[in-house]
């Protein structure tokens, strides 16, 4: 690739007083350690700057814990790896293309070998235009010109310093660099205001469930083991799938996520017995809880199983169980929702035990665990609020989740348009 092939080709022309520039012509240095020095770690030394210390805020950890000494006679080429306030640090191994200023606290650290170190001109250049352009698509795309897909990617000093990038006068890098700065302080305060109302958003359904199942009116409840309101039954697995009829779907754990059933993934065995598969057939109404996993989070969780419109008979894996409600005494609905409740959540915690890594659900305690049972008429008008209540509070989730999408893509459409030398206000912006 020749040096002229790479540009940050925003806009079929620049405007007025742009000009293209190549980085290494714009820098006082642009210089990659030399991978033959040798490192040895001390206790005191040098602080050693490493790639994996640069976050994705484009900030660096201070914290530094490694230290290296430095042999005599590599201090020549040492004093090119020492590090300076106001200098770029650019990740060329690994989290590749993160770039951040080097602060005041880490002037006179050292950098390691997947780092490049970017001493801007200050007479060509101005230091937090030139970041825009490091965080911009437009120069992680260039990157990806030089570093295609491999199976380790790296870049050399004299490759970066190969772009081209669309500079204009230094006034207007300032007066961009400065609006810039603006609008992403208010994306930022856009960004938190969002994510504060999905995390409330995402609160609700505990505290639906809460408001039910710890109010005065269920203390009012009768109280009735679990298992005196449901069968319990293990499931079953079987033989590698095939194409003969005695295969079925099974559902699993991982088919249970975050209260619903999931149909992706779904794992076919082979069950020859007729016997068992009627035994463990799944019916719209019953509940899967997971009685066995790797993680305390994950056991015990459970979901409503409702048949699918694909017509097929679904069974159940012997890492779950089959809680089948008895008809006329508990609606499968309101079951499953007081499992899903606090109330019900923190009987889990005392109902584990581990084998080898593998934690278990104590099926007994988890049967005879005491469940507050009103009338069925008020479960089923308790189910029924709650359903409304929780498809709510579905939609409001995937409606913020889409508000703060949008959000994290507008700092992107901000560098677009100060490249093109259009920015606007905040409340202008549309994401191209």
């Amino acid at each position: 690739m020749t040096e002229s092939t790479v540009q940050l080709k925003e806009a079929k022309s620049l405007p007025q007083g742009w000009r293209w520039m190549r980085l290494g012509d714009v820098c006082e240095e642009v210089y990659r350690y030399p991978t033959y020095y040798n490192i040895e770690y001390v206790e005191q030394g040098v602080p050693e700057v490493r790639g994996e210390l640069i976050k994705e805020d484009g900030t660096l950890e201070t914290d530094l814990t490694k230290y290296r000494f430095i042999a005599k006679e590599t201090s020549e080429g040492y004093s090119r790896t020492v590090l300076r306030e106001g200098d770029f640090v650019l990740s060329v191994r690994g989290s590749m293309g993160r770039v951040a200023v080097v602060p005041n606290e880490l002037d006179g650290a050292n950098m390691t070998a997947n780092l490049i170190r970017i001493s801007p001109s200050r007479t060509s250049i101005y230091s937090p235009f030139l970041k825009l352009v490091f965080l911009s698509t437009y120069f992680q795309s260039a990157l990806e010109q030089l570093s295609p897909q491999t199976t380790i990617r790296t870049i050399k000093a004299p490759m970066l310093k190969s772009i081209s990038i669309a500079l204009p006068p230094l006034p207007e890098q300032k007066r961009i660099a400065t609006k810039v700065e603006e609008l992403m302080k208010d994306v930022e305060h856009a960004r938190l205001a969002c994510e504060a109302r999905l995390e409330a958003a995402k609160a609700l359904p505990q505290a639906y469930l809460r408001q039910v199942f710890e109010s005065e009116e269920a203390r009012k409840w009768e109280r009735r083991r679990l298992g005196e309101l449901c069968g319990g039954d293990s499931g079953v697995w079987g033989d590698p799938g095939d194409d003969s009829p005695s295969c079925f779907p099974i559902l699993r754990s991982n088919n249970i996520q975050n209260g619903t059933m999931v149909f992706d993934d779904v794992a076919v065995r082979k069950v020859i017995e007729s016997s068992i598969v009627d035994k463990k057939r799944l019916l719209t109404g019953d509940i899967i809880v997971t009685t066995s996993s790797g993680s305390k989070n994950l056991l015990g969780k459970s979901a409503l199983f409702v048949q699918p419109p694909d017509g097929s008979e679904y069974l159940f894996s012997n890492f779950t169980m089959r809680l089948r409600s008895h008809e006329g005494i508990v609606e499968p609905t309101f079951l499953y929702f007081y499992l899903q409740s606090p109330r019900a959540k923190q009987t889990l915690t005392l109902l584990q035990d581990t084998t080898t890594g593998l934690r278990n659900l104590d099926r007994t305690g988890f049967l005879a665990q005491i469940v507050p049972i009103p009338s069925l008429t008020q479960q089923k008008r308790i189910a029924t609020e709650l359903r409304a209540k929780m498809e709510e509070t579905e939609k409001l989730r995937a409606s913020i989740e889409k508000q703060l999408e949008a959000i994290k893509a507008l700092p992107q459409a901000i560098l677009r348009k100060a490249f093109r030398g259009e920015l606007w206000p905040i409340s202008q912006m549309r994401i191209a």
